[in-house]
């Protein structure tokens, strides 16, 4: 079966960065809009790694962002639920500001022009960790828009997290699409890899390579945006 749907990663792959500074600014930034409405910012800070940790062992039982809120909620009181509005505006607004600690990638929107125009389905299978007003601008950080992509997912609808392979289960019954339909690309060996176990392609992209438990990358076709570009054509010569 021919490959139609190409599935990007975001972060550390369209969007270059350091996965821990980012993760360290995004955690400090919730964390003084909580100080700003009487939360004790260390301990909303214990929170936010709590429910994003609840996120990622999502079981499907019900939204990421029911996962995150609700363990919020359990450490810091309920109150956190009427509050909400005070961080839907901090992506709005102080959020923009954590896009200093990341990097960009000219050839991102280069590729997905390119893609697009080969007529590949695009979707942006991004780790479902954030809302859609923070995933949208992570988008454009990476010099996308939204609507270059068919699909990208949220924490508003997902139920699970990578490295689950339901992640990936779930966005491919969204799609209407089965595993040999699709090409997985992304830079972390453990949440994007797993896709592989599905039967989809991959391919690793080793700009911002993150390989937790050394495994050898050998098995996987890999390297930098050159040679995925290349890895894509060879895909269209063989559906030509």
């Amino acid at each position: 079966m021919s490959i139609t749907t190409l599935l990007f990663d975001l972060d550390g792959t369209l969007l270059p960065m350091d996965q821990d500074v980012f993760a360290n600014a995004y955690v400090k930034g919730l964390a003084m809009t909580a100080a700003s409405a009487g939360y004790e910012p260390n301990a909303f800070s214990k929170a936010v790694i709590a429910g994003t940790y609840a996120m990622v062992k999502n079981d499907g039982s019900k939204t990421n962002e029911e996962a995150f809120w609700d363990t919020i909620a359990d450490i810091c009181g309920n109150r956190v639920r009427q509050d909400t509005h005070i961080f839907d505006e901090f992506y709005r607004t102080d959020f923009q500001n954590i896009q200093s600690v990341c990097g960009y990638a000219p050839k991102a929107k280069e590729l997905i022009k390119g893609i697009k125009a080969k007529g590949y389905r695009v979707v942006l299978a991004t780790n479902p960790l954030f809302p859609t007003v923070a995933t949208e601008s992570r988008i454009q950080w990476a010099g996308l828009d939204p609507s270059d992509f068919d699909a990208y997912t949220t924490f508003e609808y997902a139920h699970y997290c990578k490295p689950n392979p339901n992640y990936y289960k779930e966005l491919l019954e969204r799609l209407h699409r089965t595993p040999e339909e699709c090409l997985m690309i992304g830079n972390d060996v453990d949440d994007d890899m797993v896709s592989n176990q599905l039967g989809m392609k991959v391919f690793l992209l080793t700009d911002c390579l993150i390989n937790k438990n050394n495994a050898d990358i050998s098995v996987y076709p890999h390297g930098s945006y050159d040679e995925l570009e290349a890895f894509i054509d060879e895909l269209s010569n063989i559906v030509e």
